[in-house]
C-alpha cells in the first residue's frame, strides 16, 4: 500500500516519493514551511521534522532570565560552594606537583609563611671523615728561610742557644738531606753529640752512618 503525502495528504506513488524526515512527500510536495521553495535531499534543513531552507531555518534563541532575589541568592551559594572546593582541590594539590594557579589572598599568605618556615632552616654542618688509624702521617721538616750551614767544631759553642751537654735522640720518621748541610737517617737511628741550633733544627751526628749535619727537631725524640 502506498503512503500519504505528508504536505498534501494524498497518494505518494514510487515514482514521484520522497522518504525524509521519517515522513513521506511528493517531490513537488517537498519545500519550505515558510516560502514554500521546492527543496532536495541536498539542500534541505530539518527542525522539528519539518523541511526548511537555509534563509528560513529557525534560530535557537535563549530567553534571559531576571536577577530575582531567589536567582541572587543561589548565584551566591554556588559562588560560595566554588570557593570551598576551589580550596579543598588546592589542599590536595599541595606538594604533588600541579601547574600553577592565581594568585589568591589566601594563597599569597600560605606562600610567606612556607617562606618564612625555609629562612629558620639551618644548613648541614660538615664533618670531615675521620683520619685513617692506619695513615702513615711524616710532618714537614719547619726550616728557617734563610738557614746558615753549621758551625764548625772550633766555634760551635758560641752559637749555640743552649750550653747543656750533647743529647742522644731516635728518629721517629725517615729522612732525607734536602741540602748538603743536612744530614739523612733512618726511623729508629741513634742521633748523638746533638746540639740545638734554633726551635725547628739541631746539629748532629748519625751513629750508623757517622754522617753529621743538620736535622729536622720534630723528625726525633730524646732517649
Amino acid at each position: 500500500m502506498n503512503p500519504l503525502c505528508s504536505r498534501c495528504n494524498r497518494v505518494v506513488y514510487p515514482t514521484e516519493k520522497v522518504n525524509c524526515l521519517d515522513k513521506y512527500w511528493h517531490k513537488g510536495c517537498f519545500s519550505c514551511e515558510v516560502c514554500k521553495m521546492t527543496l532536495n535531499m541536498n539542500n534541505y534543513k530539518g527542525f522539528d521534522k519539518k523541511p526548511y531552507c537555509n534563509a528560513h531555518y529557525p534560530k535557537t534563541t535563549f530567553t534571559s532570565v531576571a536577577d530575582t532575589p531567589e536567582n541572587l541568592r543561589l548565584k551566591q551559594q554556588s559562588k560560595m560552594q566554588s570557593q570551598v572546593l576551589y580550596k579543598e582541590e588546592f589542599e590536595k594539590s599541595k606538594g604533588k606537583g600541579f601547574s600553577v594557579v592565581a594568585d589568591t589572598p589566601e594563597l599569597q599568605r600560605i606562600k610567606k609563611t612556607q617562606d618564612q618556615i625555609s629562612n629558620f632552616s639551618l644548613p648541614a654542618v660538615f664533618q670531615p671523615p675521620a683520619a685513617s688509624q692506619n695513615y702513615h702521617y711524616e710532618p714537614e721538616p719547619v726550616r728557617q728561610a734563610a738557614a746558615a750551614p753549621p758551625p764548625s767544631a772550633g766555634v760551635m759553642h758560641t752559637q749555640l742557644h743552649t750550653s747543656t751537654a750533647a743529647k742522644r735522640y731516635r728518629a721517629v720518621y725517615d729522612y732525607s738531606a734536602a741540602d748538603e748541610d743536612e744530614v739523612s737517617f733512618l726511623d729508629g737511628d741513634v742521633i748523638v753529640d746533638v746540639q740545638q741550633i734554633d726551635e725547628g733544627w739541631m746539629y748532629g751526628r748519625v751513629e750508623r752512618t757517622g754522617q753529621q749535619g743538620m736535622l729536622p727537631a720534630n723528625y726525633v725524640e730524646a732517649i
